[in-house]
């Protein structure tokens, strides 16, 4: 500016102070602005948090299993959950309903809205097809093994020192012996422990199932009473002391052992038994309201990765996995194993011709008095 132009009264003989005060000016406006990028920032931060929350959801299973299974699904749910949080970061939430397995199906038939079921006998599963439109007809395939991750057979439990000397199917019919089993009509351990029997006197008697109902038979003589599950059944036996021996499935004698201690009970392992398989499957109609078909299957899938074999081992359930199984060689005794295809025919035609209404069951079965 030249020394003899018109300056603003304020600013006269001071330019250099006047630019000073103009940059000072300017810097005391960006706090202002930083506040507002800080602003922006926490805008976006709170945004995304919000679609990570949103994206990352909470997903609710409900798994309707039976009886002896309880202990086992406590101690599965939380590895799965965490497997899946950390594999997708979703947040799974399982709940359980255990009972009778056949109760159970119905259950499922008639409302409980299950998004997966693990049972222990395929018709508990077949049947949510046939009756209730629930499954695929298809649902045995879809997963390994024809969807059994594990399998059991029936034991024998006896008083500690076994003082009724029981070793085999035949002991159980003696004079004097009483024995407990669950209800077959209602309780897929009852059936299988039926059909272990009937399994053994079909095989002795050379194919002779007149014999076989004879067996049978005679066997419901020495069952005082019968209880809906398999659960039920141990009560019966362990807490209120009826009975000479428990017929249940291998992967409860553990849990009854661990609970009683061994200085009440002890397991005798017959020489045969039935294998019992303990199917799986998540229930389609449910999984498509829900959403929830993918975290169904996943844990589904679950059960048979080394982890889930694991697990069922360590619960007394034979893993399919070969490599698990000879881990436990110790635990697992050897027995010859019958299936209920060579012994019945399989199972839809067992449930017609031993369990259903009017069948071989009904027929042999008189309550004791």
């Amino acid at each position: 500016m030249s020394p003899g132009a018109w300056m603003p009264p304020g600013l006269r003989g001071n330019g250099k102070r006047s630019r000073l005060r103009m940059r000072s000016s300017v810097t005391n406006q960006s706090p202002s602005v930083s506040s507002l990028a800080r602003l922006a920032l926490l805008i976006i931060v709170v945004a995304l948090s919000a679609v990570t929350q949103a994206l990352s959801a909470e997903i609710k299973l409900l798994n309707v299993s039976y009886d002896v299974t309880r202990e086992f699904y406590q101690q599965f749910n939380p590895l799965f959950a965490d497997y899946w949080k950390k594999k997708t970061g979703d947040t799974v939430r399982i709940s359980q309903s255990h009972g009778g397995s056949s109760k159970q199906a119905r259950a499922v038939i008639d409302g409980l809205d299950a998004d997966v079921v693990t049972m222990n006998q395929p018709l508990d599963i077949a049947i949510l097809h046939a009756q209730g439109h629930l499954i695929s007809a298809d649902w045995a395939s879809r997963l390994p093994n024809r969807s059994v991750p594990y399998t059991s057979t029936v034991l024998f439990v006896v008083r500690k020192s076994n003082p009724k000397r029981i070793r085999d199917w035949d002991d159980l019919i003696r004079p004097g012996v009483s024995v407990v089993i669950p209800n077959p009509k209602t309780s897929g351990n009852g059936r299988y422990s039926y059909l272990a029997g009937w399994g053994y006197a079909l095989r002795k008697a050379a194919g002779d199932e007149g014999r076989a109902r004879e067996f049978v038979a005679e066997l419901f003589t020495h069952v005082p009473v019968l209880d809906t599950g398999g659960r039920g059944a141990t009560t019966t036996f362990a807490q209120r002391g009826i009975g000479d021996v428990l017929l249940t499935f291998e992967s409860e004698t553990a849990l009854l052992l661990n609970e009683q201690g061994g200085d009440k009970l002890e397991v005798v392992v017959p020489p045969a038994s039935v294998r019992a398989e303990n199917p799986v499957a998540w229930v389609d109609k449910s999984v498509a309201r829900h959403g929830t078909e993918r975290v169904a299957r996943g844990y589904l899938q679950f059960l048979y990765s080394e982890t889930g074999q694991e697990l069922a081992a360590q619960f007394g359930f034979r893993p399919q996995n070969p490599s698990v199984l000879a881990k436990y060689c110790d635990r697992f005794k050897p027995l010859d194993l019958y299936t209920v295809d060579e012994i019945a025919g399989g199972w839809e035609k067992a449930s017609k011709v031993h369990f259903a209404d009017g069948g071989i069951f009904d027929q042999i079965y008189q309550p004791l008095k």
